[in-house]
């Protein structure tokens, strides 16, 4: 049977329930994206504020956010198997399981919290052997060692919102985002130019405010799980000290090949960042608003990919295979057409955005204008690669079936191109014996979900073409 039409059924009957599946994930997509937008706003906040103070504050945290940005993502990636596996939990109706999957989640965070703390403290150690300018790194290290206060806190807040999510209950998790993005602006204003009595602390203003902006976002979305009459009976911090050494390890087993595939992905980011910072601080800065605004756009579309994540993962769950289908698909078509949007943006608006993040008064302005504005041109080109990666992943996920796409997306990232991807794929491609009635990580035939991964615009490209629509996302049937 198609995912895209049951004979079964009348065709308004059809039409109804994909229409209401899209309903049903860009109202999760919403305040999902905005969860993620509340950790890049108030980084973006913090480039904006970085710009008024000029190029050379600019440039260092620029730098302390790639850097930064390739340990907290990697974290978010690993965290983000909670989502998928709450979701079947809840689809199956096996509610005993889900305080221990946010239990072993909190402690998932807490054990990949420890090395990248020490790595984040010793940054402008990590700067300095890289060939960073000295000035530069202990800038970046004195902001980050302020703003490491918020990384545990911010870990936890991922947990919670993917708690709510998998309940389809967005709207604390969006009303915290939105406060704490507003919050941060304020604490930047204040902390780092010195207004309303406080000290002018630039850069270290900076960190102090994003750091403690997500200590109370967490704790703010605590105290809304605790307290609300349908979400409290789980009693989260019960037994909190009890391992589930299984639990842990799924999520791990889930998680891990998601975080691997992010940090290839920030890697390559911050390799590009770091071989910038060589050319000078003009380019550095250019790079800097490019990357960001490239960044804010990506997590709308990422979004979207979690809502396929959670729809996905409750339809299998109940083991319903045309709704696992069908929102799988929902979300690829969304993402697709949302990607229209930042391409014109970044093509036809390039000047009005750059003009965002840069003081006309500073002398060396212009020219990191000019440089941002053809940053922003190569950017709109790849956002449909981006989207399509992204929300199909994220569909896969729900699946809990992680390793062989990311295997392919790692190898498409780091190998010569498309043809070290396809021999992972093909390596990552085993078809399963047994019974693959239960949907799950072993219930899925390879075969029919090694379709489209986009990790980049060639794979969009040759792997769209050869995808034959009526076997992408067909579940074999208990």
């Amino acid at each position: 049977m198609s995912a895209f039409s049951d004979h079964s059924q009348p065709w308004s009957r059809v039409v109804t329930l994909w229409r209401r599946e899209s309903g049903a994930i860009m109202v999760l997509a919403l305040p999902l994206a905005l969860t993620q937008l509340s950790h890049i706003a108030m980084v973006t906040t913090d480039v904006v504020m970085m710009g008024r103070l000029g190029p050379t504050a600019l440039a260092a945290g620029t730098l302390a956010n790639h850097y930064y940005w390739f340990f907290d993502m990697f974290a978010m990636g690993l965290l983000s198997a909670v989502a998928p596996i709450l979701s079947q939990y809840l689809g199956a109706r096996r509610f005993r399981r889900v305080r221990r999957t946010v239990r072993q989640g909190f402690w998932s965070a807490l054990l990949v919290s420890l090395p990248c703390a020490m790595a984040i403290w010793h940054t402008q150690s990590v700067l300095g052997l890289l060939g960073q300018d000295p000035e530069l790194a202990r800038a970046a290290q004195s902001y980050l060692r302020h703003m490491l206060l918020g990384f545990l806190p911010g870990l936890w807040f991922i947990v919670l919102a993917a708690f709510l999510a998998a309940h389809t209950r967005p709207r604390a998790t969006l009303v915290v985002a939105i406060l704490g993005i507003g919050v941060n602006a304020l604490a930047d204003y204040v902390l780092m130019f010195g207004h309303f009595g406080f000290p002018a602390l630039g850069l270290v203003g900076a960190g102090i405010a994003t750091a403690t902006v997500s200590s109370f976002m967490f704790l703010g979305l605590l105290c809304f799980v605790l307290l609300d009459r349908r979400l409290r009976r789980y009693r989260l911090l019960g037994r909190f000290w009890r391992a589930d050494w299984s639990q842990l390890l799924e999520i791990f087993q889930v998680g891990l090949p998601i975080g691997v595939t992010v940090l290839a992905e920030i890697g390559m980011f911050l390799a590009a960042a770091l071989l910038v910072g060589l050319l000078g601080t003009v380019p550095l800065a250019a790079h800097a608003i490019a990357v960001q605004c490239a960044a804010i756009v990506y997590m709308i579309a990422h979004g979207i990919g979690q809502a396929s994540t959670v729809r996905v993962g409750r339809a299998s769950g109940a083991g319903d295979h045309q709704a696992a289908a069908r929102a799988g698909w929902t979300g690829l078509v969304l993402g697709l057409g949302y990607a229209f949007l930042p391409a014109a943006a970044f093509w036809f608006l390039g000047g009005a955005i750059v003009d965002l993040y840069l003081d006309p008064a500073q002398t060396e302005s212009a020219v990191v204008k000019d440089l941002a504005i053809s940053f922003l041109a190569v950017a709109a080109l790849f956002q449909f690669a981006d989207a399509a990666q992204v929300t199909t992943m994220g569909a896969l996920r729900g699946l809990k079936d992680t390793r062989g796409a990311h295997a392919d997306r790692i190898g498409r990232l780091l190998g010569p191109g498309p043809g070290s991807g396809g021999i992972l794929r093909r390596i990552s491609r085993v078809r399963r014996r047994g019974d693959l009635g239960r949907l799950g990580p072993g219930s899925v035939r390879r075969r029919h979900l090694s379709g489209p991964t986009f990790s980049n615009s060639n794979t969009t490209c040759d792997q769209f073409a050869s995808l034959n629509r009526r076997e992408f996302f067909r579940i074999t049937a208990p």
